[in-house]
């Protein structure tokens, strides 16, 4: 170990408390709706008393003025706003219904409308800045600045804006690691619960990945970059979850749609009900007013705002779990989900495969070396998870590997490039023997002989073959994740079916793989169309079927799936692109426990749905049965906008994700 690591170990861990992330909250002040709520609410109580005392008008009517301007300016601007673009607003609506009461004299009720139409408004705004604080608060975790280190050992404090990939920096104990990267020296525990919320300090050694944002332990570490400040993990997260906020459910979609109706059919209502009492003899202030308190009642604020909070909110919690749920049409479909269909590779498994065997043909004139050598060089180039792990054994041996030429890959055959002069084809067994131009005899029997002895031992066959002849057959084999068989099987409670298993993969290794997660149908040996077309045959049947995949042969099939989710942290660009959630921990046990969120999201706006129209409702009928005081009807109307987006941000604790996770699991 260096001298430079062995110096720095001496600082005590209580610096961990001190460079603790600091809680990014939204000041209530810092937001124009909440200072114009308070002014408007001073200069409300300012003017109340003196009315009631009796002071002249003169006193407290410039008041409750300033109150109606402070308080209904921006409501009324973005009304009109709208109404250029030929778009009824219900804020306009309550800013005339507050003008109205004033033009009959009733200027303390008009005054009262703003204040809790305002104060309304401040609450909502308030808590759409606490939502994105509660995402955006993840990038206050990566520190500031970081340690750099140069070719000749010196250090330098540099902003981790400014690291680029190929940088190596020092983290201290007790610092916070400044880049997403890998460990080239150095041992220790990192705290990593932002990220991949384990609950314990995972150990850390040369050749092991660090994320932006964790917590470093007793030890002191040398980290090589290998993702730049916009790309790590923690940044993901927050543009994900902000693109996912900007998106909207068909469920809103639907209920705007409607409002507009509504809003003109309520207008139309608030004129009868001023004009026929008024034709039967009422007087204009007692049938102005009910119009305008009718108006008031009926507006469907409530109703509007019943949709986005719960699924933002969602959205927001899962991605501080590690789950990128990209829209909000996205979390609402997560809960409709009744049939799942699951990758192998990658998916159950680790993802990290290892070769276990190298076997060399007879006549091939090839050591073990040499094959594995050839084999890792025209799979340099694949990002495939079986091409790493040939890539990296072949690299522990001999960490230089020969140039490969005109490489191409083809999803569920394999990978052929030129390398040394001769055409190298590496790939599953049987589609490379089915695609040989020419009979091969006894070194084909040989290849499926061997082929067929490594997969009955549940191994994955790599065949190789040079200008079209096998040379050797690799083989090799992925360690099944922890949680699989329990994720299966809360899946299957969830969806009230047992998933499917789509892979390329041979059926001997498929088969075992699934006995031992409890999957009965097993769909062996498919291409990427296949997997497409096991997934239609589920949808004409219909189902809503969710594909759970990482590779660039299950992106047709996330694509074409209700609804797609991808593991993210050996997931391809393009799987991981197409998909409509990404799982960014790699943690497969939280997908039953995104699909039970979702599902809370979507009884919490049924909840709200219905909470908005008891509301309405009620208060309608009381306005046109009886006599609702205008105050009261103000009071029941915005009680019930606050309520109902309240009730919605309740899914943004912990709490809620942590019910999710017991019903998913239960």
């Amino acid at each position: 170990m260096s001298s430079t690591l062995i110096e720095r170990r001496a600082p005590e861990l209580g610096v961990a408390a001190a460079s603790a992330a600091p809680r990014r909250r939204t000041r209530v002040f810092a937001l124009p709706e909440a200072r114009c709520a308070a002014a408007a609410t001073v200069l409300f109580l300012a003017a109340l008393p003196l009315q009631l005392t009796g002071a002249p008008t003169w006193a407290w009517g410039p008041l409750y003025a300033l109150a109606y301007a402070t308080g209904g300016w921006e409501p009324a601007w973005a009304g009109l706003q709208a109404l250029k673009e030929k778009t009824l607003d219900v804020d306009l609506l309550m800013i005339v219904a507050a003008i109205g009461a004033a033009s009959i004299g009733q200027l303390m009720d008009g005054a009262l409308l703003i204040v809790i139409f305002a104060t309304s408004g401040a609450l909502e705004a308030l808590a759409t800045a606490r939502t994105a604080d509660s995402v955006r608060g993840l990038l206050d975790l990566a520190p500031a600045t970081a340690t750099r280190l140069s070719a000749d050992g010196g250090e330098e404090s540099v902003a981790t804006a400014d690291l680029a990939v190929g940088d190596t920096i020092l983290i201290r104990p007790g610092e916070r690691v400044g880049a997403d990267g890998r460990v080239l020296e150095g041992g220790s525990e990192v705290d990593q619960a932002t990220i991949t919320g384990e609950p314990l300090p995972v150990a850390k050694e040369p050749g092991d990945e660090v994320f932006a944002g964790t917590l470093n332990g007793t030890g002191a570490l040398r980290v090589r970059v290998e993702r730049d400040a916009a790309d790590s993990v923690i940044a993901r997260i927050v543009r994900l979850v902000e693109e996912a906020s900007e998106t909207k459910a068909p469920t809103q979609l639907f209920i705007e749609k409607v409002e507009q109706r509504y809003s003109l059919g309520m207008v139309a209502a608030t004129l009868a009900v001023f004009v026929v009492p008024l034709a039967l003899g009422a007087t204009m202030t007692s049938a102005l007013l009910r119009a305008m308190t009718f108006m008031i009642v009926a507006s469907p604020c409530a109703v509007v705002l019943a949709t986005m909070p719960p699924l933002l909110s969602a959205i927001a919690n899962a991605g501080r779990h590690g789950v990128l749920v990209k829209s909000a049409v996205v979390m609402e479909r997560l809960g409709q989900v009744d049939a799942v269909a699951l990758d192998k590779t990658g998916t159950l498994t680790e993802g990290t495969p290892r070769v276990t065997a190298v076997r060399p043909l007879a006549g091939s004139g090839l050591a073990e070396a040499e094959l594995l050598a050839l084999a890792a060089a025209a799979e340099h180039p694949s990002e495939h998870p079986l091409a790493r792990a040939v890539v990296e054994a072949a690299r522990a041996g001999a960490p230089a590997l020969a140039a490969a030429e005109e490489f191409s890959s083809t999803p569920g055959v394999g990978v052929r490039a030129v390398v040394g002069g001769r055409a190298v084809a590496v790939g599953a067994p049987a589609r490379l023997l089915a695609d040989a131009a020419r009979p091969l005899g006894g070194a084909a029997a040989s290849a499926a002989g061997i082929a067929a002895e490594l997969e009955e031992g549940g191994s994955t066959a790599v065949l190789v073959t040079v200008d079209g002849v096998p040379v050797g057959v690799l083989g090799i084999a992925d360690r099944l994740r922890p949680d699989a068989a329990a994720t299966v099987g809360a899946l299957t409670a969830l969806t009230g079916a047992v998933p499917m298993l789509v892979t390329g993969d041979n059926p001997r290794a498929a088969a075992r793989l699934a006995a031992e997660v409890g999957i009965t149908d097993v769909r062996s040996g498919l291409l990427p169309q296949d997997k497409v077309a096991a997934v239609q045959e589920r949808e004409r049947a219909g189902r809503r079927v969710l594909v759970i995949g990482d590779g660039v042969n299950d992106a047709p099939a996330l694509a074409a799936a209700h609804t797609g989710i991808a593991m993210g942290r050996a997931g391809s660009d393009l799987a991981l692109e197409t998909a409509d959630a990404v799982i960014v921990r790699d943690e497969l046990a939280t997908v039953p426990t995104v699909v039970a969120l979702s599902r809370r999201a979507r009884a919490f706006v049924v909840q709200n749905l219905v909470i908005a129209s008891v509301f309405i409702t009620g208060l309608v009928v009381w306005d046109l049965a009886g006599r609702l005081p205008l105050p009261l009807g103000v009071l029941g109307h915005e009680g019930s906008t606050v309520i109902v987006g309240l009730n919605g941000l309740r899914l943004l604790r912990e709490a809620a994700w942590t019910k999710a996770r017991a019903q998913g699991h239960g």
